[in-house]
């Protein structure tokens, strides 16, 4: 061995050389730790910016698309808007942000006034509603008009899913190249309407869509917030429902812009005739909603299609009228502050159920309820107590930072 060796001398001279420099050569290979923060510190920000121009290109194709009036991109656009991902909402807001301004220049150019009409249909279950949307969305696309229905289905407070069926009942609409439908779950949203569907239907007009039909869940009493978000309230009953209807009368009634009578024909001809003067005589002792508006009674039949151009005129008498006096547009202003505060009331909740002080109390508290060991405003004043604490003294701490 020892022989083999000193008869190579050079390969001892390499060794020797390779184990003196093992370190120079060490650090050849790998990099020192502050270059590697430094590389993967550019490699993040790369990824963040190739992250934003992502975003800004699907921000600005969604846009392109739908003010050129593509029905793919609305769709993309409305389904972003429902999102309720965190990152996915701010780019929703770039894109409604983008539409508003839009709408501003296009009302511009129309002498101020919108450019568009909205009328929320709402009703019991059974009125006939979708039925009717149907009709009346043929007779509107016939006479030159594009619509867009948006309509609302009611979620599961079981599973949270939905069936989404409204669109297989408007089957001769939905071929309708001029018509739009867009079912949306509420996900549990009250007022018959989503949170979203105010901003769908600035989607919808931007799309190029002049009259925007909103169409509720079966209603009662107090959820008639599409009202908040349309020009016209329309509300559709059924004949001979009789006392059946006594619990909407007071809440919708006197919301209601139009009363429309469905389903007048063959047998419930003279039901919807009789229910139709119920009606006239009820809205006349109803405080007026509007000063420059008297509502109207109106009987429709959806299955013999007819009522529709009649309903239309009214409507478009209610725009004229509506605009002219200016009343529409104040509505409009007052609508945004509301949905402003409805986002705002949204968030809160969210907020107070995630807080700190509050989130860990929350499931015990419950039970108790359930159980009924303590009430639920005694709950509630628990939780209020226990979130107002903590912020009077996160409050206090900051001020003492301060100081």
């Amino acid at each position: 061995m020892l022989r083999s060796i000193s008869k190579a001398p050079h390969l001892l001279a390499y060794f020797a050389e390779c184990c003196q420099n093992r370190t120079a050569v060490t650090s050849r290979l790998i990099p020192p730790i502050s270059c590697l923060n430094v590389r993967f510190t550019s490699l993040l920000a790369k990824q963040k910016e190739d992250q934003e121009t992502a975003d800004d290109r699907l921000v600005k194709k969604l846009y392109q698309g739908v003010v050129t009036g593509k029905r793919a991109s609305l769709a993309e656009a409305i389904t972003l808007v429902e999102n309720i991902n965190p990152r996915k909402r701010a780019l929703a807001e770039r894109l409604l942000t983008d539409v508003l301004g839009y709408l501003r220049k296009k009302e511009q150019h129309n002498s101020g006034k919108p450019i568009s009409f909205r009328a929320g249909l709402t009703g019991p279950p059974g009125a006939g509603k979708s039925s009717f949307i149907e009709c009346f969305g043929k007779y509107l696309t016939g006479i030159g008009r594009k619509v867009a229905v948006l309509a609302v289905d009611p979620s599961s407070s079981s599973t949270g899913g939905s069936l989404l069926g409204d669109k297989t009942r408007m089957i001769e609409l939905s071929r309708d190249v001029n018509a739009y439908i867009r079912p949306s779950p509420t996900s549990g949203t009250l007022g018959g309407v989503t949170r979203s569907t105010n901003e769908a239907i600035l989607l919808c007009e931007a799309a190029g869509y002049d009259v925007v039909l909103v169409e509720t869940v079966g209603v009662g009493q107090s959820e008639y917030a599409v009202a908040d978000m349309v020009d016209m309230f329309v509300l559709l009953i059924p004949p001979a429902a009789g006392d059946e209807l006594q619990g909407i009368k007071k809440g919708i009634v006197e919301m209601a812009d139009l009363i429309v009578v469905n389903k007048a024909d063959g047998d419930l001809y003279i039901p919807a005739k009789r229910i139709q003067m119920e009606y006239v005589s009820a809205i006349k002792l109803l405080r007026k909603k509007s000063k420059n508006w008297n509502p109207k009674v109106m009987r429709v039949s959806s299955r013999k299609n007819e009522g529709m151009r009649e309903v239309w005129e009214n409507m478009f008498e209610f725009y004229r009228v509506m605009t002219s006096t200016g009343e529409m547009k104040r509505r409009r202003s007052q609508q945004h502050k509301t949905w402003m505060w409805n986002h705002i009331r949204d968030h809160i909740i969210k907020l107070f159920k995630t807080h700190p002080s509050v989130e860990p109390q929350i499931k015990l508290l419950e039970e108790k309820v359930a159980k009924a060991v303590i009430t639920p405003g005694l709950a509630a004043d628990v939780l209020m107590k226990s979130f107002s604490d903590a912020t009077k003294e996160a409050i206090e701490q900051d001020e003492k930072r301060l100081k």
